[in-house]
This record gives C-alpha cells, structure tokens and sequence, in this order.
C-alpha cells in the first residue's frame, strides 16, 4: 500500500527509544573498535540522548586477536567504574568461527545430574540433544554434579545454559555469551569463504546448551536463501547490522538485508559500532514505515 513506501529516518522514527543494540565494539581499547575511554563516553552520550536502554559490549575473540575473558572483564569494571550514564551496559563477546573457537569449546558437552532436562526446547520442538550424566568428562573448571553458572560482575544477568537450572548443570567459563538469558554465542565469519569445520562448531556450540547468534549474515557474500532457511532449521538465530540497511556495505548486501528482515530471519539487531561517526551515518538511514516497524520489534527484542 501507498503509506508502506513514505521514508523516515531511522533517528525521525523514534524506534530507538528504549532500544536494545546487541552487537557493538565500544569497549576501548580492546580490539579494532574504539581506542581511548574518553571516545566510549562520548558514545554512550549520543547513545542516551538517541534513547538507547541496552547495550552489549562484544569485543572480537579470534586467532588474530585473542581475547580473554579475563582481560574483557577487567577492561569492562573499568568503563562501568567510569560511566555514570542510564544505559545498562553488558559483556559477551563476538567469537570468529575459526581454530581459536574450537580450541575454547571443550571436546564434550556439559553433563547434567539426575533431574536436570537433557534437551533444549523451543515452543514444541526440542532443538539441541545434550548429554546424559554419562559423559567421560567435563568443560574446564567445573565439577561434576554442581553448577558453576557465573554470577559476576560482567553480567546482570545470572541463569544457567539451556536445560539447566541452577544447582542442576554444569557450564564452562571459557565463553562470554550474549542476551539476558545468558543462552546464545554470538559468532561470525568470513565475508567472503565459509570457515573449515563450520556447521561441525556450530554443534559444537549447541552440544554445550548455546543458541548461535549469527552476526550480520547479510554480509555473507558466500550464502544465498536456501542456507539461510537451512541455518534457521538448524536452530542458528540472525543479527542484523543496522547500517546494512544504510547501504554501508554495499547494494548487494543492503538487498539481502531487507529480504532477510522482509521475511522474519532476524531476532535482534546490533549497530557493530566501531567508531563515533557511524552513529550519524546508521540514524539517518531512511527506512519505509514497513521496514522501519520490523526493525523497531528487532529493537525491542531481548534473548
């Protein structure tokens, strides 16, 4: 219909009020993002006056950069010490599905006791076998019959993996994962060549009691329709980059995107900001009312 096609800014909209952004590189000084914390505070100003509630800090861990766990979270108490601002700030990380990944992921997934569920469901369909009190052997720093679902400073958030209830499972510390629920890996690739062993570590990854987010798979210039459908299948959840609606990466991917949004893929969405000129750059992006009400609901969605 004709008021599907009238444009508005995506700043105009008002969808960012009480946004969630799931994907972002504002932890300074970390990786290739923001480099000083005095850049991340000024970021997180824009972000207050555009309305943003929630925001999660996801840093790059890959064989070219990385990361620990250890030294994300030591980086995050310092900007939580020095940000005195409403938005409510969380860590997790984005993983490249690369050697270094495979070498985080223990070679068993965690083992439950007696009366803890052994599958992962969602609505009526169980998604993710896991293993039976059975298993030879446990993730790093976790002992058998006890929980070690970590409550610290990092998150706000303090629930155990898919299929676990506390004092019921087991969860390796090794991985920093995204959404309140504390159930999803955020995870990338190549742009342009599917990684060696790729759907083997997204097992991998759901063996353990995680959803894999995927980030942007729009940019995923080696995947077409039908494996985004097969992925979707498989239990893998989308987030979109918001400037890929902009057209920051280009026509090709801006078509992808809009399909993908068009036709439900998408669970969340994130700005992968990685400097403070984006921000200019995604808010004036200018979306039909149609586009702009699936994005404000990925805006809104909490995993």
């Amino acid at each position: 219909m004709w008021f599907w096609n009238k444009k508005h800014t995506i700043a105009a909209s008002g969808i960012l009020q009480g946004a969630a952004d799931h994907h972002s590189h504002i932890l300074p000084g970390v990786d290739d993002g923001v480099e000083t914390m005095e850049e991340s505070l000024h970021i997180l100003g824009t972000y207050e006056e555009l309305g943003i509630k929630e925001l999660w800090l996801t840093p790059h861990i890959m064989e070219d950069i990385p990361n620990t766990p250890e030294k994300l979270k030591a980086r995050f108490v310092q900007l939580q010490a020095t940000y005195n601002g409403n938005i409510t700030l969380h860590l997790a990380a984005e993983y490249m599905i690369d050697n270094h990944l495979r070498k985080l992921l223990p070679n068993h997934s965690p083992s439950y006791v007696r009366g803890a569920s052994n599958t992962v469901a969602e609505g009526d369909r169980t998604i993710i076998p896991l293993e039976t009190n059975n298993s030879p052997s446990l993730p790093r720093g976790t002992t058998r019959g006890s929980v070690v679902c970590d409550d610290g400073y990092f998150s706000t958030q303090k629930e155990c993996p898919i299929g676990a209830t506390k004092g019921e499972g087991v969860e390796t510390n090794s991985l920093l994962p995204i959404g309140n629920s504390g159930k999803h890996i955020l995870v990338e690739t190549s742009y342009f060549n599917p990684p060696m062993r790729f759907k083997e570590t997204l097992r991998q990854i759901k063996s353990l009691g995680y959803y894999p987010l995927l980030a942007h798979p729009e940019r995923y210039m080696y995947m077409d329709n039908d494996e985004y459908r097969r992925l979707r299948e498989e239990g893998v959840k989308f987030q979109l980059n918001l400037a890929s609606l902009a057209g920051g990466y280009g026509k090709a991917v801006k078509k992808k995107a809009l399909w993908l949004l068009e036709n439900g893929f998408y669970s969340v969405a994130g700005s992968d900001l990685q400097c403070e000129d984006a921000i200019e750059y995604i808010t004036s992006c200018k979306l039909d009312e149609k586009s702009l009400m699936n994005v404000a609901q990925l805006l809104k969605n909490r995993i």
